[in-house]
């Protein structure tokens, strides 16, 4: 899936929002994702000729890498984006943790000179040296880029040729120079996410590419040093791994028959469950798949023949510790888990995305302590997980037993503990095949006084990996209320009961299709047209409300992770909206 950052909007809020320009392709890929694909042409672009054993090498020595984002690639500076100045022990932090290598995303544009120099700024140049000697010194790998230069004015090669190559040409000329003589462990990447305006599609974009590529190329390994024989590494047209993008890219490796290259793309989810669109709440087949299929063909083009690859990015598109729920917390861990495992599987070195969203660098600590651990045992092995890690009692119920289905993923079932006692097997839980059921008694003791939210929290335990979290929770039906606002948006008061949102569907009522800013689907996308991030309201947007036909009402289908749907209407009329609860 390809996604650009919308331009001046920080990296941080990157993940809410699908690429600007690209944002009817994400649509198309939406759309047609259960299209079966085209039968594959019998002849492809020439194979690329095999990596070095010292690029595969180094490739597989860097895994697991990680992203210092939104800090030298935010704009202006460093803490622009809401990410303190980088510290040694931030390196030495995440060296410890368990990665070999970072990714340094770099916007250099924002401090050169004019033309015709270009001239970098020494003060900037110093920070960033700084920060890759420090790496180089916790043994970790550097990835060193030009990163949102790519859509600052990288992108113009079309439509201003000469002056962007030059300014291309010069600014990778001084970081070879800066970096000549430093360690192999530093590897230079030549531009991020590359994309390119006013061209006359896909042909001529793989053109510019490669002609940016070769540049890079010869600029490397024509200022000597260190930087003759360094790893290089090269993206697809947006790094994305659609087949196309991968066959250019192959292309462009047979022309330059340098044998210390890499290959990156990037990977961020099946696009309708990373953003929580079309009903995708959940990491399921459809989404599954496409992580297969994107990692085979990355394996298929390259690792198969000797060239490897970096998954330069990953992560999901609306993950983000500031807006929990967007993404339900079990799915992300069964996403990271699955993703980890079949990457070793593919051979495929991974650089986890962190703008700020895992690693807390004030604190230096994890915000999410067991879903980095999930990550983390992923590198080495397989964790066991269940269909899902709520399970919910209706107060107003009588409870009852509770059945999860598990998912071993080649580990064996060991048991369920509560802190540190264990549930005993037949008394409180059962297991038939790979049907976990919780005894009526056990939830009954487990429950205790039936406040709603949760009330007890069980690990399900195999063989191997981490275990695995299910929370026991006491609801009853979410209720709305009636509610007024404008074109700003409106917020229905709600009182949850202990539920939990997961998302909307929108129609109109005389059977005039599907209300909301995505017309092609009921399910509409959460952030861009409904939140619920506090425990007294759902918040309707203001493109969600401007996007409504006037005088026409609306049917939304609320749907709640304990099964539950509460039905709710609204119309808007001229600049005010109302709802009303059914």
């Amino acid at each position: 899936m390809t996604r650009r950052r919308t331009r001046f909007l920080p990296r941080r809020h990157r993940s809410s929002r699908p690429p600007r320009r690209l944002a009817a392709l994400l649509l198309s890929i939406a759309l047609l994702a259960l299209v079966p694909p085209a039968t594959a042409q019998a002849a492809g672009p020439p194979a690329p000729p095999p990596g070095a054993p010292a690029a595969r090498s180094a490739v597989a020595a860097m895994q697991p890498g990680w992203n210092m984002g939104n800090t030298y690639d935010a704009i202006p500076d460093e803490t622009s984006w809401g990410n303190p100045p980088v510290t040694r022990a931030l390196l030495g932090k995440v060296r410890s943790q368990g990665f070999k290598s970072i990714r340094l995303p770099v916007t250099w544009g924002i401090h050169q000179g004019a033309a015709p120099g270009y001239t970098i700024d020494p003060a900037w140049m110093a920070k960033v040296r700084q920060v890759v000697d420090w790496a180089l010194d916790e043994n970790l790998y550097v990835m060193l880029n030009m990163h949102h230069d790519s859509w600052m004015w990288v992108d113009d090669l079309a439509t201003d040729h000469d002056t962007v190559l030059a300014r291309y040409t010069a600014t990778w000329t001084q970081i070879a120079t800066e970096f000549r003589d430093e360690p192999s462990r530093l590897v230079f990447e030549s531009i991020n996410e590359p994309t390119f305006s006013g061209t006359s599609g896909d042909d001529e974009n793989y053109r510019l590419l490669a002609e940016l590529d070769k540049a890079f190329h010869g600029i490397v390994r024509g200022s000597g040093g260190g930087n003759a024989k360094r790893l290089l590494v090269l993206p697809t047209l947006y790094t994305n791994a659609d087949q196309g993008r991968l066959d250019a890219l192959a292309a462009e490796l047979a022309d330059l028959r340098d044998p210390m290259v890499a290959t990156t793309v990037h990977f961020y989810g099946w696009w309708p469950f990373s953003v929580n669109i079309a009903g995708y709440t959940r990491f399921d087949t459809t989404s599954e798949q496409d992580l297969t299929q994107t990692f085979d063909r990355a394996y298929n083009t390259f690792v198969a023949h000797g060239v490897p690859v970096v998954i330069g990015e990953y992560a999901l598109l609306a993950y983000d510790h500031t807006r929990p729920g967007i993404i339900e917390r079990g799915e992300v861990r069964k996403y990271f888990e699955f993703l980890g495992d079949y990457a070793r599987e593919r051979g495929l070195t991974t650089m986890l995305w962190d703008a700020g969203q895992f690693l807390d660098r004030e604190t230096l600590r994890w915000r999410d302590p067991e879903l980095f651990a999930q990550i983390k045992s992923s590198w080495s092995t397989r964790s066991g997980t269940a269909s899902s890690d709520q399970v919910f009692l209706p107060r107003s119920s009588p409870v009852t037993s509770r059945t999860l289905t598990l998912n071993d993923n080649g580990t064996d079932f060991q048991g369920l503990r509560q802190g540190s006692r264990n549930l005993v097997k037949g008394k409180d839980y059962t297991v038939s095949g790979n049907r976990l059921t919780l005894t009526a008694a056990a939830l009954t003791e487990l429950a205790g006084d039936r406040a709603y939210g949760v009330d007890a929290t069980l690990e399900a335990r195999f063989s191997r990996g981490v275990p695995w979290r299910v929370d026991v929770l006491t609801y009853d039906p979410p209720v709305l209320s009636n509610a007024s606002g404008n074109t700003d948006g409106m917020a229905i008061p709600t009182r949850f009961r202990g539920d939990r949102l997961a998302t909307m569907e929108a129609t109109y009522d005389d059977g005039g299709g599907n209300a909301g800013p995505a017309s092609w689907t009921p399910y509409q996308q959460w952030d861009a047209a409904f939140s619920a991030y506090t425990d007294d309201s759902v918040k309707l947007t203001s493109g969600f409300v401007k996007s409504l036909r006037d005088d026409s009402p609306v049917t939304l289908t609320f749907h709640f992770w304990s099964g539950t749907t509460v039905t709710y209407h609204v119309v808007r009329t001229g600049g005010t909206v109302t709802g009303t609860a059914a």
